[in-house]
């Protein structure tokens, strides 16, 4: 039903984060498959997308890849974010009911600083990206990254958190909220 796929180079622990939080939609049946794309990891990522059963691709076209998912709707994600709460409930009523787009919402428990949010535009994958794969599959160019997917594109906010990538990376600047 759904495809996750993340970029990676040099994420080892934080992919290893973000593959133990999905385990939930793949023991579920929502996850069908798990695609790494690497741009040169040195580190033991290759190991931790093997033991997790992920699809590891070291050279690697974007449109090949995107028509490789087995699922249906993919989820693309950063290294380190983790979808928390019930999230399996709501994306597997969100992909059978709707056809447009959709990120998580910001995880309440992790912010930046006030400072940092006004100064600095949002990164396309903070709040990952959920969309039909044949609609990804038809914006795909070469050259293209994952991030070029969700830029500037309207979607709809799901009601499940999404614990970003910078903090699993060990930024310090996390404000409680």
């Amino acid at each position: 039903m759904l495809t996750i796929i993340m970029e990676t180079r040099d994420n080892e622990a934080e992919l290893a984060q973000t593959l133990s939080a999905l385990v939930a939609g793949a023991v579920e049946g929502l996850v069908s498959d798990v695609i790494i794309l690497d741009h040169g990891s040195s580190d033991g990522s290759v190991r931790v997308a093997d033991a997790a059963g992920c699809r590891f691709c070291l050279d690697w076209d974007l449109g090949d890849i995107l028509r490789s998912a087995r699922g249906e709707w993919l989820m693309l994600l950063e290294p380190g974010a983790r979808p928390v709460g019930r999230w399996v409930d709501e994306l597997a009523e969100y992909v059978s009911l709707n056809k447009s787009p959709a990120r998580f919402s910001p995880s309440r428990m992790h912010k930046r600083s006030f400072l940092k949010r006004l100064s600095r535009k949002t990164p396309p994958l903070e709040a990952g990206f959920l969309m039909r794969k044949r609609d990804a599959v038809a914006v795909a160019r070469a050259n293209m990254r994952l991030s070029d997917i969700a830029s500037g594109r309207a979607v709809r906010k799901l009601a499940t958190e999404l614990v970003p990538a910078w903090v699993a990376a060990g930024n310090r600047s996390v404000e409680q909220a």
